[in-house]
Order: structure tokens, then C-alpha cells, then sequence
């Protein structure tokens, strides 16, 4: 990022992507915060005014207005703050599917979680470790509630911090080294563990494209529900296809997306699969098909 000189504005900087692992760092050098379920934003005052950018870059200001709004009362001339753009449910807690219609009808009821700042008045933070730019950070944004908020966190525990997370129902957590500056792109320094579900859907089909993984068509309660790759040992997966081949069926009854078209093997309804997912999404996401059954159909349950 360059410093504004004259009457140059402040630049957008590329954010720093923590890498996701299975299970949060134990050691007493980490720091733990929650993984809000919403749109990664960095949020920019300088001497023309307040910006929200997306993850990547583009200028979503007018979506955002009432946190821009907000963002110019802070005291600062200028700064860069990132966190995440959540539409919080009474409770706190982050619901990723009013996010659509609250950006369209109800902004107002958005609100922005800063959880580092990277420049602020003149000084770049970003090599400074970040239980120092979160003690900055907090010092701008207090008392940090309503629609701009300030990202609490916990020192060491990693374990336990994880556990309290998978009992609330949330999406999962953020380990930040103490002592890590920020560095835009994925680095090892910030690690993310997500809290996964596991259940029952009935397979729709199966889409296959060259040089990707195979993906099953699923559906929950009749309702089509999303994808999930297919990460079947080499057994199940041959008597999965087999099964396919000797189901063949047209296009179901649910609603799909038009996307699923010529390309997809649809099947006939019997096949139960079990599917990990993450937890709390109106759709399947990051899912994965770990076993399936024939012989029983979720919908009449």
C-alpha cells in the first residue's frame, strides 16, 4: 500500500488468508478469536472519506452505507481496519442467509466485525505483532458495539476455545500468532478451524466434468440442498457408479440449479448418502461424500 501523497487516496490491500487446519494450535504463543460467518470487507477512511471493499477489492460502499456512515465518526483521519460484514440475529450471532437481502432492503441491520487494523494517521501497522495492532485497534473502535464491533479474543487454549465454539453452533474459529505481523496472501501465522456436521441426504445425481472431482446432487426434506464432492474409498465409489448406471432416472422434481444441465447422471430415489458439511448453511459448503446406503429415502422420514 502506498501512503497517500497530495490528494491521493488510500489503496486497497490484499488480505491476509490464514490457512485451515483440522485442529486449532494448543501453544500459549496463539491467539483465538471467533470465525464470523459473513463477507470478508476492509473498511478505509482517508481525507475524501469512508470505503467498504470486498475480499477482493471491489468497492461496495453504497451496499454498505450505514457502516461508511459510521466509519466516518470514528476518531481518526485515517485508517484501514479488516474484519467481516455479518447480519447479526438479535443474540449476536451471524446468520450468512439474511446477508443477501439485508445488503439489498435493510443495510441498517448490517454490522461491520473489525478484528485488525493495518494503518491508522500516517503510520502503516502491519509489521507490528498483532496483539499490538489489536490493542490499537481496540482503542479506535470502542466501545465497539452495534454496527461496528471489535473482534474479542482469548489468549492460548486453543482446545478449549474450539470446543466452547462447536457447542455454540458456530462457524468455527481464527488462531493468530502473538507475535505475527500481517501479510497479505495465505500465510501459516493465522489458521482457521471450522466445526463440521455430519447427516443424511438423498442423492439427486452425480456430475462429472474433466479434471474435477466428481460431485453428488443432494437433497434434504425434497428440497434440493447443494453439492458435495464424492471421497469414497475405491470400492464404494465402483458400486456407487454401478449403482448410478442401473438408476438412471430424468430430472427430479426439485427445484435445481438450471447450471445442472445435459451433464449431469440423474438417479432414481433410494440412495441415502452421508455427507460432512459445514455446520448451520442453508445449502451444503465445503461438503464431502463420505459413505452412502441404498434401499431407504430421507423424504419419508
Amino acid at each position: 500500500m502506498d501512503k497517500p501523497v497530495g490528494r491521493s487516496r488510500l489503496s486497497f490491500i490484499k488480505p491476509l488468508e490464514p490457512v485451515q487446519v483440522e485442529t486449532p494450535p494448543v501453544s500459549d504463543d496463539w491467539i483465538h478469536e471467533i470465525k464470523f460467518d459473513g463477507y470478508r470487507t476492509q473498511l478505509t477512511l482517508d481525507w475524501a472519506g469512508a470505503r467498504a471493499f470486498s475480499r477482493n477489492g471491489h468497492d461496495w460502499s453504497k451496499r454498505y452505507w450505514p457502516i461508511v456512515a459510521a466509519a466516518e465518526k470514528l476518531p481518526a483521519e485515517s485508517f484501514v481496519l479488516d474484519g467481516e460484514m455479518i447480519a447479526p440475529e438479535p443474540d449476536g450471532r451471524p446468520n450468512f442467509q439474511r446477508m443477501h437481502s439485508r445488503m439489498t432492503w435493510n443495510a441498517e441491520q448490517l454490522a461491520f466485525v473489525a478484528f485488525d487494523i493495518l494503518y491508522i494517521d500516517g503510520e502503516d501497522l502491519r509489521s507490528l505483532p498483532v496483539i499490538e495492532r489489536k490493542a490499537k485497534l481496540w482503542n479506535l473502535v470502542k466501545p465497539a458495539r452495534d454496527i461496528i464491533q471489535y473482534s474479542d479474543h482469548v489468549e492460548g487454549g486453543g482446545a478449549a476455545f474450539f470446543e466452547a465454539v462447536e457447542k455454540m453452533g458456530l462457524e468455527g474459529m481464527v488462531s493468530k500468532r502473538r507475535e505475527s505481523p500481517y501479510r497479505s496472501g495465505k500465510v501459516d501465522t493465522w489458521v482457521k478451524t471450522k466445526c463440521w456436521d455430519v447427516g443424511d441426504f438423498e442423492l439427486l445425481g452425480i456430475k462429472r466434468e474433466p479434471g474435477k472431482p466428481a460431485a453428488a446432487i443432494m437433497a434434504r426434506g425434497g428440497r434440493y440442498a447443494g453439492t458435495a464432492f464424492i471421497t469414497l474409498s475405491s470400492g464404494l465409489r465402483e458400486r456407487l457408479w454401478q449403482r448410478v448406471q442401473e438408476g438412471r432416472a430424468a430430472k427430479p422434481a426439485q427445484r435445481v440449479p438450471s447450471a445442472f444441465a445435459d451433464d449431469v447422471e440423474w438417479v432414481k430415489p433410494g440412495i441415502t448418502g452421508r455427507v460432512r458439511f459445514l455446520r448451520g448453511e442453508h445449502t451444503l459448503r465445503h461438503a464431502t461424500l463420505q459413505d452412502f446406503e441404498e434401499g431407504s429415502d430421507p423424504t419419508d422420514c
